[in-house]
């Protein structure tokens, strides 16, 4: 039996829902000028909750807060893959990375059959176009082997001086403009702002000297680093560069502003894996793939104000804008998405919780970076449900970041990096080095409301035995519905992709060789003398 209630709020969703899509479908055939622009900004390795929206004290983030405050800000978003080049493929494409073929990997081939919403909405009337930094690193070209335009063509002119040594030289928000310039004015348009901060490397000390931080502005240093003068300077190094981001962001709201094309512009504000520190960005935990996230929509969004509990994907993205821009997914061109449109968020006035049904998320990876014999992944899938994290490592014999001897070069180099591999060096027994780049057993149960910094496994732990199984059986069972070659033995399929980039093939053997390789991306001193075991 439907109770009253429950078929209330399905009407009430439903009609929230007809209403916004008038909003689209109405002006996809008739006037392509009212359909809504679409802002889609994305920093560079930026963690969840480290924006003034989520109550951080030691990030300032007017734009994203303004956003979060004139639209909806989401406590749960999660992206399926927290390395650049596969999390921006699940954006793109609206599916998981175990769905993406060798855009699972780092640095792929994007396989030509994958198209993205970026190309679907150009060939339906956008006006497309993006700077800096969009789908990548790899190589993506058509069956002809032409290059593709993933996220829109670049806009990248204007330039200016940097605040400091390791933040770019793109004028973001002057690019952005130009594009508004170029833009015809009876098309609606997407843009896609890729900065490439807080991505490493930082210039150490400059979240004191240039953005007059403080020490003490950090309230809590995750458990699985040392807390120390040296991790703390990083951190505040790292908000400099992630309010970099958000300065850009405020410039590009008020222009959007000054052209009164704020109101029917989606603006939606996320980043694309974790923070560049250890046990964070490249692997598969809350501070590697749970970000920040908000979206505005004056036109489009009701009760603008709201927080959501709702768990949600960066799968949802691509059916969320192929739906407000009014097209039916059969004729994008694009292959079927695992993601849910957010649009029933939108259309919504709760807060809370919206769809019971968006308990979960599903994460996972295959391949990373370079530094493992034979080019190996550290293949991973897990389940975030309702607070608890369950990790299956399909081969835990491997080391998790990359062999030592080779720099552990799935993490960045970085001050953080460079201290607890010196502190295991004096001590083999050293906890966080354990935590950020010791091997990990073959499954792992966090609980995230106790234990957000996933630092005490509860996998064996007594009575926990029923959840894991739960968890682990939801799981499997999705990723057979949803194809993963993992679920059926074939997993050695994302292994025997090549890398795009040559320079990276055979990395492990040839570097035992003594052949010199560039790794620029890690210290020199990230190598260990040898294997460690």
């Amino acid at each position: 039996m439907i109770r009253t209630t429950d078929l209330t709020l399905a009407i009430g969703r439903l009609l929230g829902r007809l209403m916004l899509l008038i909003v689209a479908l109405g002006v996809y055939c008739g006037r392509a000028a009212d359909r809504p622009n679409i802002l889609f900004a994305v920093a560079d390795d930026w963690s969840h909750p480290h924006a003034g929206a989520y109550g951080c004290r030691w990030v300032q983030t007017p734009g994203f807060d303004r956003v979060a405050r004139d639209g909806v800000l989401f406590l749960n978003a999660y992206t399926p893959n927290a390395k650049c080049a596969p999390s921006r493929s699940c954006i793109l494409t609206g599916r998981n990375p175990w769905q993406l073929k060798a855009a699972c990997n780092h640095v792929p081939f994007f396989p030509p059959e994958f198209k993205t919403y970026a190309e679907a909405l150009s060939g339906h009337g956008y006006f497309v176009g993006m700077t800096c930094k969009g789908w990548g690193p790899g190589v993506a070209e058509d069956i002809d082997g032409k290059k593709r335009d993933m996220a829109g063509r670049p806009f990248n002119r204007r330039t200016a001086s940097p605040p400091t040594k390791g933040i770019g030289r793109n004028d973001y928000a002057a690019n952005f403009s130009d594009f508004l310039d170029e833009a015809p004015a009876d098309r609606p348009w997407c843009f896609w702002y890729g900065a490439i901060e807080p991505h490493r490397s930082y210039e150490f000390g400059t979240g004191v000297s240039i953005g007059k931080k403080a020490i003490g502005d950090i309230d809590r240093v995750p458990a699985h680093w040392p807390d120390n003068d040296i991790v703390r300077n990083d951190m505040l190094d790292y908000a400099l560069e992630v309010e970099h981001f958000d300065g850009h962001l405020v410039r590009m709201l008020a222009e959007l502003e000054k052209r009164g094309l704020l109101d029917n512009t989606l603006v939606v504000v996320t980043g694309d894996n974790g923070m560049p520190f250890p046990r964070a960005k490249g692997n598969a935990y809350e501070v590697s793939n749970h970000l920040p996230l908000a979206a505005m929509w004056k036109r489009g969004i009701r009760a603008p104000g709201r927080t959501v509990t709702d768990y949600v994907s960066f799968i949802d993205f691509a059916p969320t804008f192929i739906e407000v821009a009014g097209i039916p997914w059969e004729r994008t061109g694009m292959a079927s998405p695992t993601g849910r449109s957010l649009v029933e968020i939108f259309a919504s006035s709760q807060s809370g919780r919206i769809n019971p049904a968006r308990d979960r998320v599903l994460l996972g990876h295959e391949r990373h970076d370079v530094g493992r014999p034979r080019d190996w992944g550290y293949p991973v899938r897990c389940i975030v449900r309702e607070q608890w994290l369950y990790i299956h490592n399909f081969e835990p014999s491997r080391w998790p970041v990359g062999n030592p001897e080779a720099g552990y070069l799935n993490t960045d180099g970085g001050a953080t990096k460079t201290w607890i591999l010196d502190e295991r060096r004096k001590n083999p027994a050293d906890r966080s080095w354990a935590l950020c780049f010791g091997k990990r057993p073959a499954e792992e149960l966090y609980d995230l409301a106790n234990d957000p910094d996933c630092v005490n496994n509860l996998a064996d732990a007594a009575g926990q035995g029923e959840r894991k199984e739960r968890l682990k059986r939801r799981l499997f069972d999705e990723l057979k519905a949803q194809g993963d070659p993992r679920m059926s033995g074939k997993g050695g399929v994302f292994e025997a992709e090549p890398y795009a980039d040559p320079g990276h093939r055979g990395f492990y053997e040839r570097l035992m060789r003594g052949e010199k390789l560039r790794a620029g991306w890690v210290s020199e001193t990230d190598f260990e003398k040898g294997p460690l075991e």
